[in-house]
Parts: structure tokens; C-alpha cells; sequence
């Protein structure tokens, strides 16, 4: 069984603006003279594209999008990650190059032109991207995360789960974001989806994060884990088996989704 899932880191903000408040009193002499309200600031075509974005318009996102600089890479990273969330690859695919080409340097876009890859199941040009915009941006865990997923796919599970683990330990919540705007798309999409849960279950579990290992174990079961009888004795889990919730998956019986 395979599913697919698309995510984007996000980074979201709020304005709060004051509530004007009336009186029963009359205005005395001294506050007749008030000053006019400021008026509020022009939204931009790329924070209109990100409302669009928000609440899944992606058709109009893209046109918001395309009214931003020609010359700014991110301009065309945005209108590609637009195409990619409505299935047009192609068109996502080459507007990701295009912004690479105004920028060889940015790596969210030629992180998105790994997921391309992905989806296309071409795993090992997927896993290529993903260590090129690794060597700018080192530090990003959703591209480790990309990574280790695309290694996951190949089944060389080993170096996946370095991948996870270092995403892991640049954030912990790495594997809960969700979202719609942004631009750095985290690939979702896994076929052996039982073991992919397990893995990160015992990583969670090694990382001192019994509440996230034991969600993934819970998902990983639910899923079909084979081999559940070696649960008990696996050193990953060590530090969970006096755990009530651990003990309690371990004799629970479920039916495969």
C-alpha cells in the first residue's frame, strides 16, 4: 500500500490591530481632534500568493506569484512549489530550474527539484538533489529528512536512518510539521509504510522521546509490523518496556489498515 503526502516548512505570522471602543459619553472639547486611523499596509503579490497558498488556492497563488520579481529566484521556487501542489510536475519542475538558474546557490529550489524526482520514483536523482542543496544548507532537517527518505525508498536503510537522526537532532519535530506555504517541500511519501513508522519509532525512542516513539509504534502496528513478537526484547526500546502505553501495544491485537 502506498500513500503520498506533500508537506512545506512554514513560517507564519500574525498582526493584531486595536478594536476601536465607543462611549455612551459625549466627546468632551480636548478629544474632538483625534488623528485618522493609519491606514493598514498594502498586502504584496507574495503575501497574497501565501493567503492563497494558506487556504489551498493554489491556482491563484501561482498567478499572485508570477506578478513578484523576475529576477528573484524566489519568485520562481513559489510558482513552482504552486504547480507541484496542484500535480503539474512539469511546469513545477521548470520553474524550480529557473529560479536555480538565477541562483545555482539556493537550495530550497533545487531541494524541490529533488521531490520532483521523487514523486517521479527516480530515487537516486531525488537522493543527488538533496545532497547538492545539502551543501548549502547543512543545517536543514527537512532536507536531511528528504534525504533519508529518499535512501529509505532505495531500501538502504542504514544511511536512512542517519538521515532521520540527524533531522531529528536539528529538530525534534521535524516529522510533525504541516502546513501549505512556505518553500521547502518534505516529502511524505512512503510505500513500506509500517517499517518507515517502526524506524522512526525506535529513533524517537533512542532520542529520550517516549510519547513520539510510542505514536509511530502505534501507527507501525497498525500498519502490519511484522516480527511484533521481537518488540519486546529490542534494545531501541529498552527504555520504554516498563512504560504502561508500551505494554499495553505490545498485547494489543490490531487489524492492518
Amino acid at each position: 500500500m502506498r500513500f503520498r503526502t506533500l508537506f512545506i516548512s512554514v513560517l507564519t505570522g500574525a498582526t493584531l490591530f486595536a478594536q476601536p471602543t465607543t462611549s455612551s459619553f459625549a466627546p468632551s472639547a480636548s478629544t474632538t481632534n483625534t488623528a485618522p486611523p493609519t491606514p493598514k499596509p498594502e498586502l504584496s503579490s507574495e503575501m497574497r500568493g501565501d493567503i492563497f497558498m494558506a487556504r489551498k488556492m493554489f491556482r491563484e497563488a501561482v498567478e499572485m506569484y508570477q506578478n513578484m520579481p523576475a529576477d528573484s529566484p524566489i519568485t520562481w521556487n513559489k510558482v513552482g512549489i504552486g504547480f507541484h501542489q496542484m500535480g503539474q510536475l512539469s511546469s513545477a519542475r521548470k520553474n524550480y530550474e529557473r529560479s536555480v538558474k538565477l541562483n545555482p546557490k539556493y537550495a530550497e529550489a533545487i531541494n524541490n527539484l529533488g521531490t520532483v524526482a521523487y514523486a517521479q520514483k527516480n530515487y537516486r536523482r531525488a537522493a543527488n538533489y538533496y545532497k547538492k542543496a545539502l551543501l548549502f544548507t547543512p543545517e536543514s532537517a527537512s532536507i536531511h529528512s528528504n534525504l533519508g527518505t529518499a535512501h529509505f525508498a532505495r531500501k538502504k536503510y542504514e544511511d536512512a536512518m542517519t538521515e532521520y537522526q540527524r533531522a531529528i537532532a536539528l529538530d525534534p519535530n521535524v516529522f510533525e510539521h504541516r502546513g501549505s506555504q512556505g518553500t521547502v517541500l518534505q516529502e511524505r511519501s512512503v510505500e513500506e509504510r509500517a517499517k518507515f513508522h517502526f524506524h522512526l519509532a525506535k529513533l524517537y525512542a533512542r532520542s529520550g522521546q517516549p510519547d513520539r516513539a510510542i505514536q509511530y509504534l502505534r501507527k507501525a502496528l497498525e500498519e502490519g509490523l511484522k516480527d511484533r513478537d521481537k518488540l519486546a526484547s529490542d534494545d531501541a526500546f529498552e527504555l520504554l518496556r516498563d512504560n504502561p502505553e508500551f505494554q499495553t501495544l505490545l498485547k494489543t491485537e490490531f487489524r492492518a489498515i
